[in-house]
Formats: structure tokens, C-alpha cells, sequence
């Protein structure tokens, strides 16, 4: 998936195209009960000219049993035929979802690149609801339009003049819809595009919501969301202002269109050329003409919104990935050999890097960025703008991402916790049935369970808020050890626990990982100091690299990262 994705129409295309047997069942049904709507008129007036009229009271029975008929008849075909339609939009709108959840989780990511995550959900919760609407929109625009046809045959048949006018007015009519449904089209993007951003914000500052009540940072928060909560509202403010301009004259155009119809229809009736039954006939006619044109109008302004919420699913979906994908099998066995040459992103600058199979290397950066950096590298979130880095001699960018982070697990400092169990959590990613207690012993979370209520079978909240900052770290750390991976790098997983913990879980981490490479980038003496040996990251580069007690002897500006 890259630049060459899905266009807005090619997706809105898709989502008809995915359900046209639920779209084409609910339009015949639908159509047949436009149709028998359409014809209640005319078997009224059937009834005056025939039976009322007539005084026959026979005809006046008959004529009302078919009455009968065609209401249960129409009945029928609205329920099943909005059922057809209703799944239709429902089932388009889940496919879409989950398009769009593929492409988000994609190993090769860059969905999620320059939107806040909060303004996926909106898209593909909201605009894919949006989309898969249009379904439903349609089968009733054709359901209105066969009902249109019925009535302009019977006007046709009662007199041409009526017939003519409904048939040439109508498309008219909506070609009229369509242009004013443009200005709404617009509005309705923008409308979108804030409402996305305001509920991202949200997101945002929820997630953070600690970290700012410890800074003192409310004031500025409220402030920064107010202002984006107010220019959603001005656009869905216009919005609203542009569809209710659009239907209020659509909705006078089509008043006028039947006052014409009515007018044209009572003339010809004063004239003789027309029987008092056609009269009625042609003014109920008139009158449920109405209903159809306002559908119409609906499905423009639905339309216009699907047209819209199309565009933005096709920016998530056409997003050009991060990383590329190649065809080479991942080595077997793994061994875990990793290797970085002349490596430059970010801060980096020709990072030269050699990890034997087995080893635990500790890398301690006196930039946070420079580690970011390199964590990105390490797991493929990005591939560096020159050099390579190779896993057993293969060159990464030649790996699957998807493969890749089956030898290679990168641990991020703020990994979130998924609502469930403690030991779910830990066990998300263990392999096979493996027993997540020794990853939880070595992380230092099996003290955690043991203070709970129901010790691993505790439920966690979203984000594992029910957790402080130290459990869930400790957390994080275990299901990571769990899953047991050739190659782990873990980032500062013990910036929230104390100084025994700390000790207790460096000693852990090294017994669970032995021969097994590890990469502790990091600055905790604790952790470093269980390393085999220490990589000194200054300014970008590798300045120096020895165990952590020499490197602390020997270098100052080592000494002032972990130290101080």
C-alpha cells in the first residue's frame, strides 16, 4: 500500500460494489413499495368513479380488498427491503473498519504518520459508518425513483400535460440537488477533518493526564483544547448551516414542483378532461410525490457526507508505508547476531555497532533522541538514510517487518498495558502455552500479583490505569521477556521503581536472558552494570565502549549521563 492507493471514489465504489446483492434486494423491495404507495391514489380514485359514485356496493368491497392487498404488500416490502438496506450500510461500514485496522497495524506502518490517535478512531469508526450509509442511501434514492416512474406512468395515462411535467421536472430537479449539495460536501470534510482532530487532542491529554497534573499544566491544556474544541464546532456549525440551506431549497423547489402538479391537475379537471376520481387521483399523486423528492434531497446531503468521509479513508489507506517490505526468509536458526555500519538517523551519524550472538550489550546515550533514534532502526519503524543493519549477516531492509519482529522485539519505555488480566497482558505474546510466571519472577511483576485482590487473574484497565507508573512498567517488561524473542532491546524499563527493585530486576533480566541477545539501551547503573559490556553513545556517535565500571573510571561524559 503506498502512494498509489484507493482514490475517495474508489473506496466509496468498493463499499457499493461489496454489498450490490443487499443493495439490489433492498432497491426491488423498496421499489415495490414505492410502487404500491404510488398506487393507493389511484385506487382511490378508482373507488369514487367506480364504486362511490356508482353507488355499487360490490365494487365498493372489491375495490377496497385490493386496497388491503396492496397496504400488506407495501408493508412487507419496507421491512424487508430497510432490513436489506441496514445491512448493507452495517456490513460496508465493518469491512471498512477492518481495512482500515489492517492497514493501521500493518508491520510496515506510516498510517498513523501526522494523525493523532484519536483521529483514526473518528475515521474508522464515524467516516466508515458514513461510507457504508450510502448503501442504504441508494437502495432508497432507487426505491424513490421507481415510485417517481409509477407515478409519472399514472399521471401519463390520467393526461400527457401531467405526465410531461413530472417526467422533465424531476431529473431537473435533481441535477438542481446535486449542485447544492457541493457547498454541504465541503463544510462536511472540514467538519470531519476538526472533529477528528478535537477527539485526538482529547486522547491526547486523557493519556497524559498524570504527567500534566504533575507539572501544573491544566490551565494550558484546557486552553489548548478549548480552542480546538471551538473551531470543531465552527465547522460543524457550517456544516450544519450548509445542509440545512441546501434542504430548505430543495425542499421549496419541490413544493413548487407539486403546487405545479396540483395547479396543472385541478385546471383540467375544471375543464371536463379529467374525472372527479383522476382529480383525486392526481392530487394524491401529487401529494406523495412529495416523499420521494424528499428522499432525494437525503440522499444528496448523504451522499455529499459518504463522498467526504471516502476522501479520508483513502488518505489512511493510500498512506505510504514507513519501511519496506522484502522477500528474504528470516535465517534458521536465529542466532542473534546483530550488526549496524555506518549507520545515520536522527541524531545518528555513521554509528558503527557489533552485537555477538548471546551477548547482553547495554547502549547508554547522553541524548534521549539519539536513543529514539536508534530504537526506530532496531525495530524498522524507520530504515536509517544510510547504512544498514543486519541480523545474522542479512541486511533488515531484506527481511519482512512482519518476520523480522518475530527474531526481533523492541520494548518501548512507554509500552501500553491492554485491558484484560495481569497474567493475559503478560502472556500476550508467549509462545505456544508457555508459563508467563519466570518473565513475570525476572521482571519483578510476580511481587505485583501477589498485592492484588485476585493475584494474575486481577483485571487491568484500559491502558493498565488501574496500575501505578512502577507496576506498569514491570508489566510491560515481563510481557516482553515472555515472548521470548532471539533478539530483545528493551528502552529505560525501570525509570519508575526504586533502587532494590531495580537490583532485583537487572539480576532477573540477566538469568531469563542468557544466551540470549539483549540490548539494554538505557542509563540505569543497575541495569548497565549486569551488561557484558557498555556502548557509550556522544553527540550521535560510539565514543566508547567497555564494561560499565571501567567506562565510569575512565569517561566523564559517561559518568554524567548515569550518574547524575
Amino acid at each position: 500500500m503506498g502512494v498509489s492507493g484507493p482514490s475517495g471514489r474508489n473506496v466509496l465504489g468498493r463499499a457499493i460494489r461489496g454489498q450490490r446483492r443487499d443493495v439490489a434486494l433492498g432497491s426491488f423491495l423498496g421499489a415495490g413499495h414505492q410502487a404500491g404507495e404510488a398506487l393507493v391514489p389511484v385506487l382511490i380514485g378508482l373507488v369514487i368513479d367506480q364504486a362511490v359514485a356508482a353507488s355499487d356496493t360490490g365494487a365498493l368491497l372489491r375495490w377496497l380488498a385490493v386496497l388491503a392487498v396492496v397496504y400488506v404488500g407495501l408493508s412487507f416490502s419496507f421491512r424487508f427491503g430497510a432490513r436489506a438496506g441496514e445491512r448493507a450500510a452495517e456490513q460496508a461500514g465493518h469491512a471498512l473498519r477492518l481495512e482500515l485496522v489492517r492497514r493501521v497495524l500493518d508491520p510496515r506502518g506510516g498510517a498513523e504518520n501526522g494523525r493523532l490517535p484519536g483521529a483514526l478512531t473518528i475515521i474508522a469508526t464515524e467516516d466508515a459508518k458514513r461510507v457504508g450509509a450510502v448503501n442504504m442511501a441508494l437502495m432508497s434514492g432507487m426505491s424513490a425513483l421507481a415510485g417517481l416512474l409509477v407515478g409519472a406512468v399514472v399521471l401519463l395515462r390520467i393526461s400527457v400535460p401531467l405526465g410531461l411535467i413530472v417526467l422533465l421536472g424531476t431529473p431537473v430537479l435533481l441535477w438542481l440537488g446535486h449542485l447544492l449539495s457541493k457547498p454541504l460536501e465541503r463544510r462536511s470534510e472540514a467538519e470531519q477533518e476538526r472533529a477528528a482532530h478535537a477527539s485526538g487532542v482529547a486522547a491526547d491529554l486523557i493519556t497524559g493526564l498524570r504527567v500534566l497534573k504533575g507539572i501544573g499544566a491544566e490551565s494550558a491544556a484546557v486552553a489548548r483544547y478549548r480552542h480546538t474544541s471551538r473551531a470543531s464546532l465552527t465547522a460543524t456549525l457550517r456544516a450544519a448551516r450548509a445542509e440545512s440551506w441546501q434542504s430548505g431549497m430543495v425542499l421549496a423547489l419541490t413544493g413548487g414542483f407539486i403546487a405545479v402538479v396540483a395547479l396543472v391537475g385541478g385546471r383540467l379537471a375544471a375543464q371536463g378532461d379529467i374525472s372527479l376520481g383522476q382529480l383525486v387521483s392526481a392530487v394524491g399523486l401529487a401529494l406523495f410525490l412529495l416523499g420521494p423528492l424528499e428522499v432525494f434531497s437525503w440522499v444528496n446531503a448523504e451522499l455529499a457526507q459518504g463522498r467526504a468521509s471516502a476522501a479520508r479513508i483513502a488518505g489512511v489507506l493510500a498512506a505510504p508505508p514507513a519501511v519496506t517490505g522484502g522477500d528474504l526468509p528470516l535465517p534458521r536458526p536465529v542466532r542473534g547476531e546483530v550488526r549496524l555500519r555506518g549507520v545515520s538517523h536522527g541524531g545518528l551519524r555513521e554509528v558503527d555497532l557489533d552485537v555477538a550472538p548471546g551477548e547482553m550489550l547495554g547502549v547508554a546515550a547522553t541524548d534521549p533522541a539519539d536513543a529514539a533514534a536508534l530504537l526506530r532502526c532496531l525495530s524498522r519503524q524507520a530504515d536509517p538514510d544510510t547504512g544498514v543493519v543486519e541480523l545474522d549477516g542479512v541486511t533488515m531492509c531484506d527481511l519482512d517487518p512482519a518476520d523480522l519482529r518475530m527474531a526481533v522485539l523492541v520494548a518501548e519505555h512507554d509500552a501500553d498495558l491492554f485491558e484484560g488480566t495481569l497474567h493475559g497482558n503478560v502472556g500476550a505474546a508467549a509462545p505456544g502455552s508457555a508459563d508467563p510466571a519466570r518473565a513475570m519472577a525476572a521482571a519483578g511483576a510476580d511481587e505485583i500479583a501477589r498485592t492484588l485482590p485476585e493475584g494474575g487473574d486481577t483485571a487491568v484497565s484500559e491502558r493498565g490505569r488501574s496500575l501505578s507508573g512502577g507496576q506498569r512498567q514491570r508489566v510491560a517488561l515481563a510481557r516482553a521477556l515472555a515472548a521470548d524473542r532471539p533478539v530483545l532491546v528493551v528502552h529505560d524499563p525501570t525509570t519508575a521503581v526504586d533502587a532494590v527493585t531495580e537490583s532485583r530486576i537487572a539480576a532477573g533480566l540477566r538469568e531469563i536472558r542468557r544466551g540470549r541477545t539483549t540490548i539494554l539501551v538505557t542509563t540505569s547503573p543497575a541495569l548497565l552494570a549486569v551488561a557484558d559490556r557498555v556502548v557509550l553513545l556522544d553527540d550521535g556517535r560510539v565514543v566508547d565502549e567497555a564494561p560499565h565500571a571501567e567506562l565510569v573510571r575512565r569517561h566523564a561524559a559517561y559518568r554524567t549521563a548515569v550518574l547524575t
